[in-house]
């Protein structure tokens, strides 16, 4: 609502600019006013006129006189009540209130997707938008999933649900390195350490769990940071990796096949994981199929035909294929053979004729946007927690099934990757650009990112409580086995808020209130790992996250469950109560708004009716904390509502339905961010 109506002003604006110093703007900034009285919103832009207007004239014009003319065009917009000129020239715009929080009511059965589609829709089309293929997880299936893959998934899921309810079209693929030296290793661990055959790993794989650690994933966990020490004591048996890594890569003999039903096993434990948080996937692309499908092989064509990458025959990297960094030349590339994992020019190709992983990578991304000219089998391999089709790729084409959503072919990629793998991605995006063919291409193409995130420690005390000792914060170590198994934080999560659930609700059943706590538990470790921008370092505390006060997810759960509890207190559903708006006369509802008490409520239902901008702002720069933030904020402003005023014992009839209406519009747009978060609202806590 508020979104669409600062559109509308900016377009008049730009007209009157137009046609009154024949200057174009395409856009132009604007502001909130730091208070209420102040406006609702604030336009900077006669400032940028003038200096614009001395530059093409020569003419000094002052910036009061130029906003003065362009409040006379916008005081006859729908929905505008009132313009004035504020300082040395900004544009004050006050809203019609009435007819915004009419609007709002209007509105109020609609869920977030549904408020401005057709909008969305336009400007989707507008922008040339068709699919962002987003990758997250990616989790090495060699081991249990620890908290840092936690914050990978929650950001990727958040960044996913963002961008679907702001209009674009998405596709959430899981990347399944199944033939790395991760698996290699705990292949090396189950046949060198414990001289285990396949139907012996079987066994254990599939036998009856009695508890958490029973679990393949946990015991994979141990055997990977066991094989680490083997190594250590012995660096010769760097060897047996290297021989079980190359068998696993070729395939089709007995190492490829332990490795293939390890990986299978770790990949349906973490998807175990990832449901508890509700985090689901619509395509797992393995790299067994990249190597076997010759991905590589015909990507390799295309960056050679293209000039993309270059054979060197002089310098150290003699002998390798390169894309080379801009104004490189081979006097300033050095002598030196070895590869410098920052070097401006990257090798793609060593000189022993094995691929990088910059280079594997390049070849799945030309196939992310249809560029390659080569596709995957796919095979459904499981419905997930909501009932969707989980699909994944096979070498097989006997496996696969006909009949499939059509994967790949989008228009840009986002992959969700730690902040330690900034310099390949950013090659990968390098190469991908380079073969784009037109500037069209180019410019989908430039929409591609890599949404890097910095590591999660866990503070002393945290690492205590789960049973790790330490002076100070607790860093992961996965080769160390050092770190926090991702369902032994939930777990822990969800038996501190079931003691607070036991504590509060003594007269629901057992499985309600595990629900609720399962609710808060996952409310709790979303926002904590949301409320940070994606490249700050977290430190996870259980007391922190949990709390019912502070920037938290419970505090916000509750306030969303606070507003609930009016209604059902009431007796009235809020869609019977939204009916109720036609009995008001809009001189009632002006007078509500009015004075030093209408400001705040005003300023409560303006920052609700702002959540479109906030995920527009949040799916723009692919950063959820704005959303985070702004859910944050706006519990804070309805629980300073409900403690200033008595709603349900307002002797007023009208302006208790208006207060109620108020209360209304802050949960739905309460209730609407957190499930942009991925987290649910409780019926009671």
């Amino acid at each position: 609502m508020a979104s669409s109506l600062t559109a509308d002003i900016k377009q008049r604006v730009i007209g009157i600019v137009r046609e009154q110093f024949n200057l174009e703007l395409d856009d132009f900034s604007s502001e909130i006013p730091p208070r209420t009285e102040l406006g609702d919103l604030a336009f900077p832009v006669a400032f940028e006129l003038a200096k614009r207007i001395k530059a093409a004239t020569g003419e000094k014009k002052n910036p009061r006189e130029i906003a003065a003319k362009l409040a006379e065009g916008l005081s006859n917009i729908p929905g505008v009540a009132k313009v004035e000129i504020a300082g040395a020239g900004y544009l004050n715009i006050f809203f019609n209130r009435t007819q915004m929080f009419e609007k709002l009511i209007e509105l109020g059965k609609s869920s977030f997707d549904q408020v401005s589609q057709a909008q969305r829709l336009a400007r989707k089309l507008r922008e040339g938008k068709s699919k962002l293929i987003v990758e997250h997880t990616s989790i090495n299936p060699n081991k249990a999933a620890h908290i840092g893959h936690v914050r990978n998934s929650v950001l990727g899921d958040t960044v996913v649900r963002i961008l679907k309810a702001t209009g674009d079209n998405v596709e959430v693929h899981n990347y399944i390195d199944n033939t790395g030296v991760q698996v290699a290793d705990v292949v090396v661990g189950f046949r060198h350490l414990e001289n285990r055959s396949l139907d012996e790993i079987k066994a254990i794989a599939e036998r009856p769990a009695t508890n958490r650690a029973d679990n393949f994933d946990y015991y994979c966990w141990d055997l990977y940071a066991r094989v680490g020490q083997w190594y250590e004591e012995d660096k010769a048996r760097l060897a047996i990796r290297a021989q079980t890594l190359h068998e696993i890569e070729a395939g089709n003999n007995a190492t490829a096949a332990i490795g293939e039903y390890i990986s299978a096993k770790i990949v349906d434990c973490h998807l175990d994981t990832m449901s508890r948080l509700d985090i689901s996937y619509e395509l797992l692309a393995r790299e067994s199929e990249i190597l076997h499908l010759h991905f590589w092989a015909h990507a390799f064509e295309k960056l050679k035909a293209s000039g993309v990458i270059v054979f060197e025959n002089e310098g150290r990297n003699k002998g390798c294929w390169v894309m080379r960094a801009e104004g490189s030349d081979a006097e300033t590339r050095g002598e030196s053979d070895a590869e410098n994992e920052h070097d401006a020019d990257k090798i793609i190709v060593r000189s022993n004729g094995t691929v990088t992983y910059t280079g594997k990578d390049i070849a799945y991304h030309l196939w992310k946007l249809g560029k390659l000219g080569l596709d995957f089998h796919y095979r459904p391999l499981r419905q997930d927690h909501r009932g969707h089709d989980v699909w994944i790729t096979t070498g097989d084409e006997a496996a696969a099934s006909a009949e499939r959503p059509l994967f790949g072919n989008g228009t840009a990629f986002l992959n969700v990757i730690d902040v330690g793998q900034s310099y390949p991605q950013a090659n990968v995006k390098k190469a991908v650009m380079l073969l784009a063919a037109t500037e069209e291409e180019k410019t989908k193409v430039s929409r591609s990112a890599h949404l890097a995130y910095e590591k999660v420690t866990l503070s002393a005390d945290a690492a205590k409580e789960l049973g790790v000792e330490s002076d100070g914060a607790v860093s992961m170590s996965g080769r160390k086995g050092l770190g926090v198994k991702a369902d032994d934080l939930i777990d822990r999560l969800e038996a501190n808020a079931l003691k607070e659930v036991q504590a509060r609700h003594t007269d629901i059943s057992e499985d309600e209130q595990k629900n609720i706590a399962h609710k808060i538990a996952v409310a709790a470790l979303r926002y904590f790992l949301l409320k940070y921008t994606r490249t700050s370092i977290i430190a996870f505390d259980f007391k922190e996250a949990m709390s019912f006060d502070g920037e938290t997810g419970p505090y916000i759960q509750y306030s969303a469950v606070r507003a609930n509890n009016i209604f059902r207190k009431l007796g009235r559903t809020p869609d019977a109560v939204q009916s109720d708006i036609g009995q008001v006369a809009a001189e009632q509802i002006n007078e509500f708004f009015t004075g030093e008490s209408g400001n705040d409520l005003w300023s409560l239902v303006y920052f609700a009716a702002r959540l479109n901008d906030v995920a527009r702002l949040s799916a723009d720069a692919f950063e959820p904390t704005h959303v985070a933030k702004y859910a944050f904020q706006l519990a804070k402003q309805f629980n300073l509502f409900y403690h200033n005023h008595h709603i349900l014992s307002e002797a007023n009839e009208a302006r208790k339905t208006l207060l109620l209406l108020v209360a209304d519009v802050a949960r739905r747009k309460l209730e609407q961010a957190l499930a942009l978060l991925g987290i649910a609202v409780p019926e009671k806590m």
